[in-house]
């Protein structure tokens, strides 16, 4: 779909379900992609619909129907913002990135 004046981009974010790896611990993925709409709801119509051909093809994987989506202020480009969540928290700076991204059960890889 080109770029024009009645569609957009949005980011979609699903979270995924794996596992599980032994009987006490769950992985869950969370995916952002991106999709040209004209709504909101066709972004997040098209974005179930692969979220759903996602966890289909692949072993023991099953789509959380969580979905949450944001307008891209601009068409995606080297550095565009594709994706943004603002949570309030009375938590410190560092207790805050414990809490919801760094708990330890991350698979990160380092250079």
């Amino acid at each position: 779909m080109a770029d024009d004046e009645n569609t957009a981009w949005y980011g979609v974010r699903c979270v995924f379900r794996h596992g599980p790896i032994d009987p006490e611990v769950t992985s869950y993925e969370e995916r952002i992609t991106i999709w040209q709409a004209a709504s909101f709801d066709q972004a997040i119509d098209q974005a179930e619909a692969e979220a759903a051909e996602y966890a289909a093809g692949l072993a023991d994987v099953s789509d959380l129907g969580m979905v949450q989506a944001y307008r891209l202020a601009e068409s995606p480009g080297h550095a565009a913002e594709v994706f943004s969540l603002i949570r309030d928290s009375s938590l410190e700076p560092d207790a805050y990135l414990d809490r919801f991204f760094d708990t330890g059960g991350e698979r990160q890889q380092t250079a």
